[in-house]
């Protein structure tokens, strides 16, 4: 898939969306998902430049999850903020790639997508659970450039 509205039209967004919120519900971190339409070479460092200018390095615990994905590339990455990364590490990180990847060359991007969602929410939950004063820091919905 190298067209990002062809791209975005098999998206199921609200679906997304609703993974997104379920994640959340159970952790105070921060989950977003970027599409790129540029042309990417390097997707974790074109994922750190949206992470930043999301302004999701502005989070309180600096526990955000950024899930990019660059279908003229066909590349996608997932990076997490400084507290997410001290916690989990980078084998949580090329677990998750690796089982997108599956989703993805099956064609199947919403569910590769709620995957990754689901799978970073679960690590986030142990490591950041939600508290009881907790409150929704950046927008749940799919960011595009």
């Amino acid at each position: 898939m190298s067209d990002p509205e062809e791209f975005k039209a098999l998206l199921n967004e609200s679906q997304i969306v609703e993974a997104i919120r379920n994640a959340e519900s159970k952790t105070s971190a921060e989950i977003r998902v970027f599409i790129s339409n540029k042309q990417v070479d390097e997707p974790v460092a074109s994922a750190q430049a949206a992470f930043v200018s999301l302004g999701m390095n502005q989070t309180a615990a600096r526990n955000g999850v950024l899930i990019f994905v660059a279908p003229c590339s066909r590349k996608f990455a997932v990076i997490g903020d400084a507290g997410i990364h001290e916690k989990c590490g980078n084998p949580f990180w090329q677990q998750l790639a690796v089982a997108m990847t599956g989703y993805f060359q099956k064609s199947e991007f919403t569910a590769g997508i709620i995957h990754g969602i689901a799978r970073a929410g679960e690590i986030l939950a142990t490591h950041f659970p939600r508290q009881s004063d907790d409150k929704n820091e950046l927008p749940d919905e799919i960011a595009h450039d």
